[in-house]
């Protein structure tokens, strides 16, 4: 667990970036939220996922442990994200704090989260990746560990236990952009408007370097994977190279 606690005793500022940090978008200031999957029950829902992800500027999107996952749903959103795969959460966590210098925040109710409440500061200090909870039983203990912090999202009405992964996505980033000032998007005709796509990658070899341990670590646990034909002979064939370095 992280020490933003510490740090709200001791009075310290949580407010937005200022004015000079938060200039520009989310990659100017420095500032990008990352959105974590791991191992979503709905497999459709990343495609719902990367939807929301895009409109509410975040960078990029992590996917931990299984792979045979679909973008249906996203309506091309997943042209405008990065896409990552590791096998382990070990190996999602060194990436994200080596090469992203970000905080992990799992999105979950429970006694020690933050509530995303405008009026209140928030725990929010830099560059974040989020981690949603399973669709059915929400963050498991070892997710927990995973994270350096969390926040919830309040509810008023008496008709669910707990919202949508997608939704509860939407409104987490949304909040987060607005912390970090990502500037608006243009608007045109009563919609937002929407970038070219970027041109389809060749693999990286992160990713092939990623997919050959993977492969290793299913031989050793029998872990029930995706089982790509001849990968590890056959680098090009990456999840239609969407992976990136």
């Amino acid at each position: 667990m992280g020490s933003y606690g510490a740090a709200e005793a001791k009075g310290e500022s949580s407010s937005s970036p200022s004015s000079s940090a938060a200039g520009g978008n989310g990659i100017q200031n420095g500032i990008e939220s990352i959105v974590i999957v791991h191992n979503v029950a709905k497999r459709h829902n990343v495609g719902t996922l990367a939807r929301s992800a895009t409109a509410f500027g975040a960078a990029e999107m992590v996917l931990v442990g299984r792979r045979d996952y679909n973008c249906f749903g996203s309506h091309g959103a997943a042209c405008h994200l990065r896409f990552r795969h590791f096998p382990s959460l070990a190996q999602a966590r060194e990436y994200l704090k080596e090469k992203r210098d970000a905080d992990i925040c799992g999105v979950e109710i429970r006694e020690d989260a933050h509530p995303l409440i405008p009026q209140q500061s928030t725990p929010f200090r830099r560059s974040t990746a989020f981690l949603l909870g399973n669709e059915g039983t929400g963050l498991s203990p070892r997710e927990c560990e995973f994270c350096d912090f969390f926040v919830y999202i309040p509810q008023y009405g008496p008709g669910t236990a707990s919202l949508n992964v997608t939704v509860a996505a939407s409104i987490v980033l949304h909040h987060f952009a607005s912390w970090a000032c990502f500037p608006e998007r243009a608007r045109s005709g009563g919609k937002f408007l929407v970038a070219d796509r970027a041109a389809v990658r060749a693999p990286s070899p992160e990713s092939v370097r990623s997919l050959v341990e993977e492969r290793r670590m299913k031989r050793e646990s029998q872990a029930d994977v995706l089982d790509l034909e001849d990968s590890e002979s056959n680098p090009t064939n990456v999840l239609h190279s969407i992976f990136h370095d």
